[in-house]
C-alpha cells in the first residue's frame, strides 16, 4: 500500500501520507478540486478525499488526519485541522520535503472524544 487508506461509511476513498516524502507523492496526485487536510501544527499526514465527498466524509477525513498527527500523539487533546482544495496548495523553492504552502483554508476542530472513538 503506497499510502494509508480507508473507505468512509459511504464508500469514499481517503488517502493519507506516511512520511514527508510520502506526503510529497500524495500531493502530486491530488486533483485541483479535491479536498485535502493537514493539522494546523506541523507533523501530520496530508489527507486527500478522492473525488467528490459525500455527507460525513469531511468529518471522517479530518478525524483520520488528526489521529495520525504528532499533535494528537504528543498532547491527546482536541486537534485543529485545516481543510483546503488541491488548487490552493503551492510549493516554493527551498521548502523541505513534505512542506507546502496553502493559499486559503477552513479550520475544523476535531474533538478528543472523536479521535478516541476512531476506528477503521
Amino acid at each position: 500500500m503506497k499510502f494509508r487508506e480507508f473507505a468512509t461509511k459511504k464508500g469514499t476513498l481517503i488517502l493519507g501520507g506516511k512520511s514527508a516524502n510520502n506526503n510529497e507523492e500524495l500531493i502530486l496526485q491530488v486533483g485541483k478540486n479535491e479536498e485535502v487536510f493537514h493539522t494546523a501544527i506541523p507533523g501530520s499526514p496530508f489527507v486527500n478525499i478522492k473525488g467528490k465527498p459525500k455527507i460525513g466524509d469531511i468529518g471522517q477525513a479530518a478525524i483520520f488526519c488528526a489521529r495520525y498527527s504528532q499533535d494528537w500523539r504528543d498532547n491527546k487533546k482536541d486537534v485543529i485541522v485545516h481543510r483546503f482544495k488541491g488548487k490552493d496548495i503551492y510549493k516554493e523553492k527551498g521548502m523541505k520535503p513534505g512542506t507546502f504552502g496553502i493559499k486559503k483554508f477552513k479550520k475544523i476542530k476535531v474533538k478528543k472524544k472523536w479521535i478516541e472513538k476512531w476506528s477503521q
